[in-house]
């Protein structure tokens, strides 16, 4: 700093120092910004009342639904300053999201056994349930039992995030020799539902969608004679975030509000989200 402003800034005065007149002229300027440096620096805790902070979080249209009504109700007025963010939920390799900065959290479900990066943390939230998704008065609602060929031989309408023309399930049953007719995807879980309320089209989809997009009971969910490999939401982050008072906050409030109690125990610390290691996000 002294040869970039060509002053001595400070010189000894007795046991001690003191500041230059050009050193003086500056503090002006740039006390105000050291000082929030050294308060960023000291910050120890997180006071979300008080708080002016921003959060971006990568979700699906059907997870968004869950979780951002409940996050805007709870926060409203105990956090005014706490603003949330989504970012749809689309990239095939979901880490890079997090290691390029472009969001701070992502929200999703993995579907394989392959590890992310040891850089990316994770925590299992919620499990989520799949049923056949159709109308009530579809011809396969009223015939009891579904059958494996009365599924296969429908007209399927399934949701892809990235835009892939063969989602995980079909993955699935191609594994077993079986293949489905696929007619439609789609990138939105309510296009989807909207698509199979007007049409004899069927869906494996979260049950529970029956009941959030068609609360009048147009739809219905019924158990599929192939049930899909257990999914569960999981939340992850990238470890530049680990320590972060803020960002510990916000995991430990999307941790009380969301998470299932046999998921979550094993990634919980202390109280703290802290986080372990899952397989890697699916497209969905």
């Amino acid at each position: 700093m002294r040869q970039a402003f060509g002053d001595p800034l400070f010189v000894r005065h007795g046991a001690g120092v003191t500041p230059t007149q050009r050193a003086m002229a500056l503090w002006g300027p740039i006390g105000e910004s050291l000082s929030r440096i050294r308060g960023a620096l000291d910050e120890q805790t997180f006071l979300p009342g008080f708080a002016e902070v921003n959060f971006s979080l990568s979700m699906s249209d059907y997870v968004a639904g869950i979780v951002m009504p409940r996050l805007t109700t709870r926060f409203g007025k105990t956090a005014p300053g706490v603003r949330f963010h989504t970012v749809p939920n689309i990239l095939l390799d979901a880490p890079a999201l997090l290691e390029g900065n472009r969001v701070d959290y992502l929200i999703g479900v993995y579907v394989n056994e392959t590890l992310p990066p040891s850089h990316i943390r994770s925590l299992s939230l919620w499990p989520v349930e799949y049923g056949c998704v159709m109308r009530r008065d579809h011809p396969l609602a009223a015939t009891g039992k579904l059958t494996t060929r009365r599924f296969l031989n429908a007209r399927h309408v399934d949701v892809s995030l990235a835009g892939q023309t063969q989602p995980s399930f079909d993955s699935f049953l191609a594994s077993r020799g079986l293949k489905r007719n696929l007619v439609a995807t789609v990138n939105h879980y309510t296009v989807a539902c909207d698509m199979i309320r007007a049409s004899d089209l069927i869906g494996l989809l979260p049950s529970d969608l029956c009941k959030r997009l068609a609360p009048k009971g147009e739809l219905v969910s019924v158990r599929a004679p192939l049930e899909a490999p257990d999914r569960v939401i999981s939340l992850f982050w990238h470890q530049r975030n680990e320590t972060s008072p803020a960002h510990m906050w916000l995991r430990e409030q999307l941790v009380e509000m969301f998470a299932s109690p046999g998921l979550v125990a094993s990634g919980n610390e202390g109280g703290r989200a802290k986080g372990k290691r899952v397989g890697r996000m699916s497209s969905r």
